[in-house]
């Protein structure tokens, strides 16, 4: 058991001293004060990946590296709805010690996670857990949500915004994001988006500045057999429409929202609009497993919606667009 004890030990020892450098502090100034967060090199060209809540609104961007240089960065491109950006430093090229990057569809409950950021500001800090949970879907302020994400009892805090979440072997399999807390410091709760987000992502916000997330354009509620039950659906799960956006994707290949309301103990709920039961032949259970979906597909792609209109099911293709504001 010692022997273990000091095998998992010196793992961890020798993945700080690998990986650590490879971390930064970033300190931002903004019209309203600053904050700092984390990031991490990317490649050797100076690229730096890290969240774009940490950034934004940014008038100056400082990164500091594991032996104290500081230099003054160039933001990239930044993308709210998956919390990314990209920004980018004139160092020289020992100071760029890139990580690796790991396959977050690969990842299973109970597998070692590890954190390396900084804290309240306390550079380098590790700490360490287990990934918690998969798959969860997080509302954010703009309405939009983020999917996927992975649950982790590392600790986090604020300032390890933007730093990655690692395996066993170093590689990074996820960026560090938001917790949930109520006093608003760790909670065995924090939440990082996958690696393969971040594949799909940041080679667009490099090349292009930005990201065009897609977009059906349209609100709806989860059914439940509870809801089905109180609404007198035809059908136990899926997404009833409620609002379908006129001129989006969903309205021009003739989506119908709710044109009427049904009363159940005393709450108006809307009523009468399509049912969203698939997404190419993939079953929607609720708006969690479209929002997953749709976050692997890309604008100018059409996919094919199994909808329930008055009990009869159908299928209608659509093509998605870019989603407002991206």
């Amino acid at each position: 058991l010692l022997a273990l004890a000091a095998a998992e030990e010196q793992l961890l020892v020798n993945l700080y001293e690998r990986v650590s450098f490879s971390v930064v502090h970033i300190a931002v100034s903004t019209a309203l004060g600053g904050g700092t967060g984390s990031g991490f090199v990317l490649d050797t060209s100076g690229h730096i990946v890290t969240n774009n809540h940490v950034i934004e609104g940014s008038d100056q961007i400082l990164v500091r590296f594991a032996d104290d240089t500081l230099v003054e960065a160039e933001l990239v491109g930044a993308d709210v709805d998956s919390d990314l950006a990209v920004i980018r430093v004139d160092v020289p090229a020992d100071l760029l010690r890139e990580v690796r990057l790991g396959d977050s569809s690969a990842l299973r409950v109970g597998q070692r996670a590890i954190a390396v950021g900084n804290p309240f500001g306390l550079e380098q800090t590790m700490t360490t857990g287990i990934i918690s949970a998969l798959g969860r879907v997080v509302r954010q302020e703009s309405g939009f949500s983020l999917p996927q994400l992975i649950q982790t009892d590392a600790a986090i805090n604020p300032g390890n915004s933007g730093g990655p979440l690692l395996n066993a072997r170093g590689e990074v399999i996820g960026v560090n994001t938001l917790i949930f807390s109520s006093s608003g410091s760790n909670s065995g709760v924090g939440f990082a988006v996958p690696v393969n987000t971040v594949k799909r992502v940041v080679p667009s916000l490099i090349a292009t500045g930005r990201y065009d997330d897609p977009w059906l354009g349209i609100s709806g509620l989860s059914v439940s057999p509870l809801v089905a039950g109180a609404l007198d659906l035809p059908v136990e799960q899926g997404i009833l429409l409620q609002e379908v956006v006129p001129e989006g994707p969903a309205g021009r290949a003739g989506l119908r929202g709710n044109d009427q309301q049904a009363e159940v103990d005393g709450v108006l709920l809307p009523t009468g609009g399509d049912i969203i039961v698939a997404i190419d032949g993939v079953e929607v259970r609720d708006m969690d497993d479209l929002i997953v979906y749709l976050a692997e597909t890309a604008v100018g792609q059409t996919v094919t919606l199994d909808i329930v209109r008055e009990g009869e099911r159908r299928s209608v293709d659509v093509l998605l667009e870019e989603r407002p504001g991206s």
